[in-house]
């Protein structure tokens, strides 16, 4: 058989904020990356980062064994095989490997992944870096969340599971600062203002969209208020699946997971001084960056926009 995709190594995507737009990057990463022979999935990245939502996006209906609300189903189907009819046992299987370490040996779980591939079974495994050394085989098809989604079909020169853990792990406190900073904006702006705007990803950062007419408020006021939040060290907590909490104040939020634990933690905020507008969709973008090179980046993209044919 001749294995789909042959030329395909890595791609890269942005992580999008919100259970509802991951969902629909799985979908889409499920249609032009996932072949039907593929039987091993590995997935890496931290909690919080958004594996259990783009794994729900790829897989609808697959049953996680470590839902988001603490629900944790026993025993794990796939140390079950042995027990199940075999007309109606799963045809894929899913784990965490670092929940389960709690419970299981690591050696025992490879050897429950081994014979579930054995027996034709596709498995999902999260956290697959753990086990891959144990396994003596690469995913067909592995993802890595952080600030970006890393998805690769390795081959005999890589990428191994190690060098993909790297990269997300590293870019993902950048998603959360931008996340958290981009909640803390939403704070000043009016009730008018943020029932019509929209989201953006952007490297080390957000775009805030708004369709014409522009809003009115004061851009560099609202950084000078969202650095006053930073430097008061909120804490900022987790109330619902579509609310935040930033000290007192409740906020609404799409992406309530994917968040610093405390506003402090957020470095070298900045927002573009002035509205970007997009003539092509009509809109104009409020844009801010975090982290060291923040500066740097607002400046590339200014220097970008005083090039012909912006505005």
């Amino acid at each position: 058989m001749v294995e789909s995709r042959p030329t395909h190594l890595l791609s890269s995507y942005y992580a999008p904020r919100g259970a509802h737009r991951m969902y629909a990057l799985g979908q889409q990463i499920a249609q032009l990356y996932l072949s039907p022979t593929d039987k091993l999935i590995g997935i890496i990245g931290e909690a919080g980062s958004g594996k259990s939502a783009l794994i729900r996006g790829m897989f609808p209906g697959l049953e996680l064994t470590n839902d988001d609300n603490g629900v944790y189903i026993r025993p794990l189907p796939i140390m079950e095989q042995d027990r199940s009819f075999a007309f109606f046992s799963p045809h894929t299987y899913h784990l965490d490997i670092r929940f389960e370490t709690g419970f299981t040996q690591m050696g025992q779980l490879a050897e429950a992944i081994s014979e579930a591939l054995d027996k034709g079974k596709r498995v999902v495994v999260e956290h697959f870096d753990l086990v891959y050394p144990l396994l003596g085989a690469n995913a067909n098809l592995l993802i890595g969340i952080g600030e970006q989604v890393l998805v690769a079909r390795p081959n005999l020169f890589g990428p191994e599971p190690e060098e993909i853990k790297e990269a997300v792990y590293t870019s993902l406190p950048f998603r959360l600062m931008a996340h958290t900073a981009e909640d803390i904006c939403g704070m000043f702006i009016s009730d008018e203002d943020n029932e019509r705007c929209g989201h953006a990803d952007l490297r080390h950062g957000f775009a805030i969209t708004f369709p014409e007419p522009a809003p009115e408020f004061d851009i560099p006021e609202l950084e000078k208020k969202v650095n006053e939040i930073i430097a008061q060290d909120l804490p900022v907590t987790y109330v619902d699946e579509h609310h935040i909490s930033i000290g007192d104040c409740v906020q609404l939020c799409d992406g309530p997971r994917v968040h610093v634990h405390r506003t402090g933690q957020i470095e070298n905020f900045h927002l573009m001084p002035h509205f970007i507008y997009d003539r092509f969709k009509r809109q104009y973008l409020l844009v801010g960056c975090v982290g060291e090179k923040s500066d740097e980046l607002l400046q590339k993209l200014e220097d970008q926009r005083m090039r012909p044919g912006w505005d």
